[in-house]
């Protein structure tokens, strides 16, 4: 048995790339839904924090969606 440790690492890289990616866009999401509720308390208008954070959380629900897709199928 031969392990082929490029393909192993290119395995390694991609995994963590699109991990580290996938966490920091929900932590923005959850960031933008934290600074609607800051702004809706000093009055002002929180619509582009929410529609940012519901884009984060939408393209965190496709990637994941698309994983599944690729195990599936």
């Amino acid at each position: 048995m031969k392990i082929d440790w490029a393909a192993l690492g290119s395995v390694f890289g991609v995994s963590l790339v699109a991990t580290v990616a996938l966490v920091g866009l929900f932590t923005l999401g959850i960031i933008g839904l934290s600074k609607q509720e800051q702004a809706a308390a000093q009055g002002g208008s929180a619509t582009l924090a929410r529609t940012g954070a519901y884009a984060c959380f939408a393209l965190c629900l496709s990637a994941v969606a698309y994983g599944i897709y690729l195990i599936v199928v």
